[in-house]
């Protein structure tokens, strides 16, 4: 079988497969040739720079989720929605997803989901601004949720450091902290999140009230 020409979506491929095993910090286009099995100036035929890649990865992160909007839902399930469709592919691209919240991308795939979550909250009743600053509050809790799901983030319920004892904490020193030994020492992801996504989504609305 001949070897498949070398293309952007191949190396942008070879990326996204290198983040998962590695993380991102093991990239570079030296790695990416390597991989591939070619020389790493061909690489520059296809993407200009390392920063141009991690772009590509985003993107190419980015265009696989699977919107399910319903224009004629409620706004609020709408949210539910659209937050959880990001949560999925968080899923299959844990290490990148964290190359997608710190890419700057102006691109279709980039602009879409924000277009998606824009249109949903000015349809809902809120003002352009007032629109936007929802927007930055869903989007700072859904990537602190999943930053916390990965590892990145102390969760404050040590589930996989079994060198961190909750339940040794000092009753009199800390007597919360041991009391709720048990509930901080188990953490159900789906389950925080759906409770976070539901107190948050009670909030905005009542917020919504005002531009009603």
């Amino acid at each position: 079988m001949p070897a498949e020409p070398l293309s952007r979506p191949r190396i942008v491929a070879a990326a996204i497969d290198l983040i998962e095993r590695e993380g991102a910090d093991a990239v570079s286009m030296r790695r990416i040739a390597a991989d591939l099995g070619v020389g790493v100036m061909s690489l520059y035929n296809h993407v200009p720079s390392k920063s141009a890649l991690l772009d590509g990865v985003a993107e190419a992160v980015l265009s696989q989720i699977e919107f399910t909007d319903d224009p004629d839902a409620e706004w609020t399930d709408r949210v539910r929605m659209q937050a959880r469709a990001f949560r999925q592919i968080a899923h299959h691209y844990p290490r990148c997803t964290m190359v997608v919240v710190s890419r700057q991308l102006n691109s279709t795939a980039g602009l879409l989901p924000v277009e998606r979550a824009l249109s949903t909250l000015r349809d809902a009743g809120f003002g352009g601004r007032e629109a936007v600053r929802v927007l930055r509050v869903f989007i700072a809790y859904i990537v602190g949720s999943l930053l916390r799901e990965v590892g990145v983030t102390p969760t404050f319920a040590p589930v996989h450091r079994p060198d961190i004892a909750v339940a040794d904490a000092d009753p009199l020193l800390f007597p919360q902290v041991s009391g709720l030994a048990g509930p901080l020492a188990d953490c159900d992801h789906e389950a925080e999140f759906e409770f976070g996504l539901e107190m948050l989504i009670q909030a905005v609305a009542v917020q919504l009230k005002p531009y009603g």
